[in-house]
């Protein structure tokens, strides 16, 4: 019966992943249904997950009415500019900030065109800078605080009291996937130089997508969020079991979450002249919203399979993932490859590999991983930046990961395994 229900969860994720978008939520959900005809006992909803990704949404969404993420692209073409000899190195460290700090990878959407621009004015071939931009942009989910893939896999470990939980998830997560990607970019710099093949002979023209005007609410929407963020981690630090510096809170950690994000955009929409109507209408609302969905019908799926062959997964699994790191790190990469979202792996990889005995440090180490987006050439931000560099220098090459992005998203991935599993090391 076990192979029957895995062919079953195999099938529907197969064809959610070819209708695409929504669907792959639309699939799952109805995996369920078929998994509990047959005899399968339904897996718990991950229903605080969703909600907190909501208002996270809501509040983005806001900011980004009120001008809040041009005003964020805007400071990142000024930074790119002042130095562009080093824009393998700030092009990628300011996707991976912004991204971390939005919790969305549509931020480095905007992020693609002043790459390209910049590196036209200073006659620097893009491709580079581009590649490992969108690992940065992956990479930078795996760091976001408020990122579904970070409040999902803190949420179970906190559930298993080995001494992980959502504060010491961040503290591995972010200074790794930093100093992956700052060695990843000065290797690149290094090896480029020396090579001489950085140079563009045909830099072309480039029109400047910084605008004079910045909407009046654009900078005060930006305080409110980055407040709200500060908000959240200053909280989840007093309230928890290691600090204790608020024993018994009126609010959990999650609770506050929501709260404080709620109250951001309503801060934002209240003092930055933002239309409330529109903000349903904006790419961030409706491409979030179409993750929470995904999001639901996934998890949901991977926990209906995983609570009903819970013993025989113990028994015959354990061995193989407990005795080899690698392997559960190479698990992590492939599915994330096919998946299309870190949180969607996380959701359906990390619950089973706890209930099987990984260790939660491992795990930790294991997280960059989902970041492996990037492995087949057909990654909406990886596409982008294809597009987008009209000098022909960032091509997909004739077979399927013979592209520019592997090696750079490679390296950085495996750096901030690396680097992850060491900090994971010392904290416990």
């Amino acid at each position: 019966m076990i192979l029957v229900q895995f062919l079953i969860v195999l099938v529907f994720l197969f064809f959610g992943m070819r209708i695409g978008g929504i669907g792959v939520g639309f699939a799952g959900g109805a995996g369920v249904m078929v998994l509990s005809a047959l005899g399968a006992t339904p897996g718990e909803l991950p229903m605080l997950v969703i909600v907190f990704i909501m208002v996270v949404i809501v509040a983005i969404a806001a900011m980004q009415e009120a001008g809040g993420i041009e005003y964020l692209v805007n400071l990142t073409e000024r930074l790119l500019r002042r130095y562009p000899r080093l824009l393998i190195i700030t092009a990628p460290i300011s996707t991976w900030l912004l991204t971390m700090m939005a919790s969305t990878g549509q931020v480095s959407f905007a992020c693609m065109p002043v790459i390209v621009g910049v590196a036209k004015e200073n006659q620097i071939r893009p491709t580079r800078a581009l590649s490992i931009s969108v690992a940065a942009s992956l990479l930078g989910i795996v760091a976001s605080p408020i990122s579904a893939a970070v409040i999902f896999f803190s949420g179970i470990l906190e559930k298993k009291h080995q001494g992980w939980g959502y504060i010491e998830l961040i503290a591995v997560s972010i200074p790794s996937t930093f100093l992956a990607l700052l060695c990843t970019s000065v290797f690149y710099l290094i090896w480029d130089r020396l090579r001489q093949n950085d140079r563009l002979e045909s830099p072309g023209n480039y029109q400047s997508s910084r605008s004079a005007d910045i909407r009046k609410g654009a900078r005060l929407s930006v305080f409110f969020f980055i407040a709200g963020l500060v908000i959240v981690l200053v909280y989840a630090i007093v309230v928890s079991p290691k600090l204790g510096l608020i024993a018994n809170p009126v609010l959990d950690s999650g609770q506050a979450r929501i709260s404080v994000m709620m109250a951001v955009a309503l801060c934002i929409t209240a003092f930055c002249q933002v239309n409330v109507d529109k903000i349903p209408s904006t790419t961030v609302f409706k491409t979030g919203m179409t993750s929470c969905i995904c999001i639901l019908g996934v998890a949901w799926l991977g926990s209906t399979f995983m609570d009903s062959n819970q013993v025989w997964l113990q028994h015959f699994a354990s061995a193989w993932l407990l005795d080899s790191p690698v392997l559960m790190a190479v698990i992590i990469m492939l599915a994330s490859s096919f998946l299309y979202s870190q949180a969607a792996a996380t959701k359906i990889l990390f619950p089973v590999a706890l209930t099987l005995g990984v260790a939660p440090a491992t795990l930790v180490a294991c997280f960059p991983a989902t970041a492996t987006l990037f492995i087949l050439p057909n990654y909406p931000t990886l596409l982008a930046a294809v597009a987008l560099d009209d000098t022909g220098s960032t091509r997909l090459g004739t077979r399927i990961i013979d592209h520019p992005f592997l090696l750079p998203g490679l390296i950085a991935t495996i750096l901030s395994i690396l680097f992850a599993a060491g900090l994971s090391w010392l904290i416990i």
